[in-house]
């Protein structure tokens, strides 16, 4: 049946972003869902050309070209765009209509992320993974102690030698602070209970993290929702994977970093259907992702740095799971958007099983 002959309050009531075109390729109409998720009026699309909307390799256009009658396809991670309007990253179907033409159906990759890459490490890789972290806390180990007998040496040596007692302070801090984020990688934190939080007093402990490191170079934009409710959540895990974020952003050569808050209604995630969620969003104006890491971004030691862990979008992601949301970005060399979808739950909950 074709989109056109269905009554348009039933198509707007779906969720789903749907287009659909005659069989020259120019699209005939959409839902609301794909108006809001392109952010472009529903009736300026009408004549625009479906393959216009590839704003990527051209995968779409070749698609329209060769999907025959009874042929859908599926494109995965493809970008599109409205003119000259923000990019938005989706996985695709599309199909042939009776009358020739195509029906577009959209999954953007902020709600619905699809495999998610971390989930897909073979096991033998994993774990090689667990292998070095357990190889690394050997050396570790001996560092740290190294450094303590240092401390005790100056101690009792020249007392007034304050910044070698702050030295050997730091390499025993980072040492510390190595030695937790490999206790993760071998021994991931139980699940904790979440209770009430109020989003935006975790952003502003993340933003004086950010003022007390790079303050002085970047500038941080509030564009928060004050009618956003408390909802249940790990206030300390979102800390930590907001500030991973931001700190990600600042490294990348940012000089402005914004957080974005919003109400998003009747949402999938995961294909979860949620009444109401948080939709956070870093935005910063720093060198964008590289290329050859957009399909393995989120793995674990996966850097584009040579001085990076590679862990930070890692446990990111991992706090956005234990929070039943998704973490899905967009980038450009200038403009680089991370999303955050997270389930707005009243009521605290016990911890996941």
């Amino acid at each position: 049946m074709p989109p056109d002959s269905i009554p348009a309050p039933a198509l707007d009531s779906l969720t789903t972003p749907l287009a659909w075109s005659d069989a020259g390729g120019a699209i005939l109409g959409c839902n609301a869902a794909f108006s809001r998720w392109l952010g472009v009026s529903a009736r300026r699309l009408p004549g625009w050309p479906l393959a216009g909307l590839d704003a990527g390799d051209g995968r779409l256009a070749a698609a329209l070209a060769r999907t025959t009658m009874d042929e859908s396809l599926r494109l995965r991670r493809t970008r599109l765009r409205y003119a000259d309007g923000e990019e938005r990253f989706a996985d695709l179907w599309l199909s042939r209509l009776d009358d020739g033409g195509w029906l577009l159906e959209v999954h953007p990759v902020d709600e619905f992320p699809g495999d998610d890459p971390a989930l897909l490490l073979p096991s033998a890789l994993s774990a090689s993974l667990k292998g070095l972290a357990h190889e690394l806390r050997n050396p570790l180990a001996g560092v740290k102690g190294a450094a303590q007998l240092l401390a005790r040496r100056l101690d009792h040596g020249n007392a007034g030698n304050g910044d070698s007692r702050e030295l050997v302070g730091l390499i025993g801090s980072e040492v510390d602070r190595l030695t937790a984020l490999l206790d993760q990688l071998l021994t991931p934190a139980p699940p904790r209970a979440h209770a009430a939080l109020n989003i935006h007093a975790v952003l502003e402990r993340v933003l004086r993290l950010a003022e007390s490191e790079a303050g002085w170079a970047v500038r941080l934009v509030r564009d928060y929702d004050p009618s956003l409710p408390e909802f249940a959540g790990d206030a300390d895990r979102l800390m930590q994977a907001v500030w991973n974020l931001v700190r990600n952003a600042i490294e990348a050569g940012a000089t402005q970093v914004t957080l974005r808050t919003r109400a998003e209604h009747s949402v999938r995630i995961a294909d979860i259907a949620h009444a109401i969620a948080l939709r956070l969003e870093i935005g910063d104006d720093g060198r964008g992702v590289p290329e050859e890491l957009a399909e393995q971004l989120f793995l674990p030691l996966v850097s584009g740095r040579a001085e990076g862990s590679g862990l930070g979008l890692a446990l990111a992601q991992q706090v956005a799971r234990e929070h039943r949301g998704s973490l899905a970005y967009r980038s450009r060399p200038g403009h680089t958007v991370f999303t955050l979808l997270l389930p707005m739950s009243i009521e605290p909950e016990a911890a996941p099983e």
